[in-house]
């Protein structure tokens, strides 16, 4: 006789716990391949034991009191469920404390705009340099706490954390932001000029887009919420758009 089991799952990565998340990212420090990394969260976040095997194909697992034989093809099916996990989370999502330290608004709504140019240059400089530091350094600001040490985990929290944020704001304000995916390896060093100097001359030009070359506001434009920011540079970026469309450059 045939037995079911129900099983809840996350389906997303919105629904996952700090701890969830501290598990996950630790299984991507160790090397493994997508479908090893689902089939540890299956089997954790469903509360399935594997008790022994039970012949070449099938298993024997416990889920609560009970115990059930399956097969390889089922959990293999079955993981399947998790297939998320291997796409950038489409809203960020982040852990919400480290030590003591609170998050960030995960979508940065309400966070001063210097906050969000500053994580941005670490996150590039991160791309570009896959120095470690630099996430602690982002960490720092994200959680409102300097010189903050994070392990391994909260590393690749900050990472996935700016990554889903970057492309949310990619879709939110796509005249002024590319989408992640339009993204080319060699963006980040074209033209052959440091990545410092590059980033430093485009957070020059979103503050002078935004104070109108009048350095009297360069404070209160640093002071702005990100998004009041963004929503004015996506703004003026789709007025030049539409202005050299008629006229040219």
């Amino acid at each position: 006789m045939n037995k079911k089991i129900a099983i809840t799952l996350p389906m997303s990565w919105l629904e996952l716990t700090d701890r969830q998340l501290y598990y996950l990212y630790n299984l991507f420090q160790d090397n493994l391949s997508a479908d090893q990394i689902k089939t540890y969260c299956f089997f954790l976040w469903g509360k399935i034991r594997i008790e022994c095997r039970y012949d070449e194909h099938d298993y024997i697992v416990r889920h609560g009191r009970d115990t059930f034989k399956v097969s390889r093809e089922l959990i293999a099916s079955a993981i399947h469920e998790l297939d998320w996990i291997a796409e950038i989370p489409e809203y960020p999502v982040r852990i919400s404390r480290i030590k003591k330290h609170a998050a960030l608004p995960a979508d940065f709504q309400g966070v001063e705009f210097e906050k969000y140019i500053y994580c941005d240059n670490l996150y590039q400089g991160y791309l570009a340099t896959q120095k470690h530091s630099l996430l602690d350094e982002m960490a720092s600001v994200l959680y409102n706490a300097p010189r903050l040490k994070t392990n391994a985990a909260e590393k690749m929290s900050t990472f996935y954390w700016f990554a889903s944020l970057k492309d949310l704001l990619a879709r939110t304000f796509p005249n002024f932001l590319r989408p992640v995916d339009s993204m080319k390896p060699d963006n980040l060093l074209e033209q052959g000029a440091p990545i410092g100097r590059r980033l430093q001359e485009a957070m020059n030009a979103q503050i002078r887009a935004l104070t109108k070359g009048d350095i009297t506001k360069e404070r209160e434009v640093l002071s702005m919420d990100t998004w009041r920011a963004l929503i004015e540079l996506d703004a003026q970026a789709k007025e030049y758009e539409e202005f050299t469309k008629k006229y040219g450059k």
